[in-house]
């Protein structure tokens, strides 16, 4: 399996530090509003990559954090004279549900950094005693010039950043590239003790000090968008290593952007949107599906037509295996045919394709694909005349390579009218068999209105949406 590690940028082979184990840790959002469709990208992506390692046998322990104490989530808690830890508390929980709602699966860990305060303290503390940081009326600061390494990740010179950084900023940094890792309390933010008087840390220690309570010192992943390259991920190595004495992360592991009708989203263009608005329109598992469509590196461009099509590719998969699992419950009994043997050994080429895919830097694009492959196979050679044992085989290994990318083809929404349609296809064979033929023709227009297509067969009614 070979990733592509952006402190190296090169494609390498993926080995964990230990045997059959990896450590991985995503930097989750800002929790001031929903999170936006852009912050569905990492929690898409990197739950992907997280089933994968899964399946490929692999124990994941993964973090993933929620920031609940911003400037922003105080601007907000000012603005509705709430608290901060209210606005905090109420998007996590509105967070959590969207992920719900995209099939990520639950992470080991939340961590929130006002739950870490002691241990935030104590690396600032660490980092001053070993001359890397350094404190100025209350305000800490990392020596960027200190740490001979930084600038790796990014490829950025220091000596190039300093020249075009405004010295006016701050005239207390020792330097304009130093960062801040606690600042002192001002009236209506919410603050903690230190030895540095009352007041809250900055962005970036935050990460550094979470990965390390709950993975340790070096880390076998860190992921997030390409946005956090510089400065956020850069800044982490710096305080993590200086700190630690150790490498933080082996690997790193970047998403690109999602623009918007070929725009990069903004809240001054106008093409901003939640992902809670979004879904109101399409379903969670569309838009997970749209997601993994594109290779998580390669920017991608959300519109309606895109997002129609790939529904249209998602309804193809569902409509499959719902039709062979139809065969399942209704097909013929007995033996697999040799037939149905040499073309189940058939089968195997698909998961080869999708694994190969998947072990090529997690190209989700190229997987679907193989999915796509594997379902044409499947429409042509499983029918009403295969044996349920056969169907059921077909059936279970597309699901298997549907489940690894989170997509569940059997899964209805909540919502769904599922039981209504299954009611009416019920009450319409009841009609046919009193020979109400008035009655059943005007239950098969009915469904026909609410899009639904059904098919008579000799094992019985089959449905399936336009």
């Amino acid at each position: 399996m070979k990733l592509y590690n952006t402190l190296t940028r090169k494609k390498e082979e993926f080995v964990p530090l230990e045997e059959n184990k990896v450590k991985m840790y995503v930097c989750g959002p800002t929790v001031y509003d929903y999170i936006h469709i852009g912050n569905a990208r990492p929690y898409v992506i990197f739950d992907t990559i997280r089933r994968y390692l899964e399946y490929k046998g692999y124990e994941v322990k993964y973090i993933q954090n929620f920031t609940d104490v911003d400037d922003k989530i105080i601007k907000k808690a000012n603005e509705e004279n709430v608290s901060a830890k209210e606005i905090a508390d109420r998007y996590v929980l509105e967070a959590l549900k969207d992920a719900q709602g995209l099939n990520v699966e639950p992470a080991t860990k939340n961590p929130r950094v006002t739950e870490e305060m002691e241990h935030i303290i104590e690396m600032i503390e660490t980092l001053i005693k070993k001359g890397f940081a350094y404190e100025v009326d209350g305000t800490v600061y990392f020596d960027t010039k200190s740490f001979d390494g930084y600038g790796k990740l990014s490829g950025k010179n220091i000596d190039d950043l300093e020249a075009g950084a405004r010295i006016e900023v701050d005239q207390k940094k020792k330097s304009p590239m130093d960062f801040v890792l606690w600042k002192p309390y001002k009236p209506g933010e919410p603050k903690w003790e230190s030895p540095w008087g009352g007041g809250r840390p900055g962005w970036h220690i935050e990460c550094s000090v979470m990965a390390k309570t709950y993975l340790g010192d070096t880390i076998d992943i860190h992921a997030g968008g390409e946005d956090l390259i510089f400065p956020h991920h850069e800044n982490e190595i710096a305080q993590s290593e200086a700190a630690n004495g150790k490498q933080f992360s082996k690997y790193w592991l970047h998403n690109g952007f999602i623009n918007v009708d070929n725009e990069k989203m903004s809240k001054s263009k106008g093409n901003f949107f939640t992902l809670r608005e979004i879904a109101k329109e399409i379903p969670y598992d569309v838009i997970r599906f749209f997601i993994l469509n594109g290779h998580y590196r390669s920017p991608i461009n959300f519109s309606r037509d895109l997002m129609e099509a790939a529904g249209n590719g998602l309804d193809r998969i569902k409509n499959c295996v719902k039709d062979i699992n139809f065969i399942t419950l209704n097909g013929k009994d007995g033996k697999m045919s040799d037939s149905e043997k040499q073309l189940l050994g058939e089968c195997v080429k698909f998961k080869n394709q999708f694994e190969e895919s998947m072990d090529d830097d997690f190209n989700t694009a190229d997987a679907v694909s193989a999915i796509f492959e594997f379902v044409k196979f499947a429409n042509i050679n499983v029918n009403d005349n295969s044996t349920k044992k056969f169907a059921e085989a077909i059936l279970s290994k597309v699901i298997e390579l549907c489940i690894i990318l989170g997509i569940e083809p059997l899964k209805e929404d909540k919502d769904s009218d599922t039981e209504k349609i299954e009611t009416l296809i019920a009450k319409r064979q009841e009609a046919k068999k009193e020979k109400n033929w008035a009655e059943a023709d005007k239950i098969r227009d009915e469904l026909t209105n609410m899009g639904i297509i059904i098919e008579d067969t000799r094992a019985g009614v089959r449905w399936s949406r336009k």
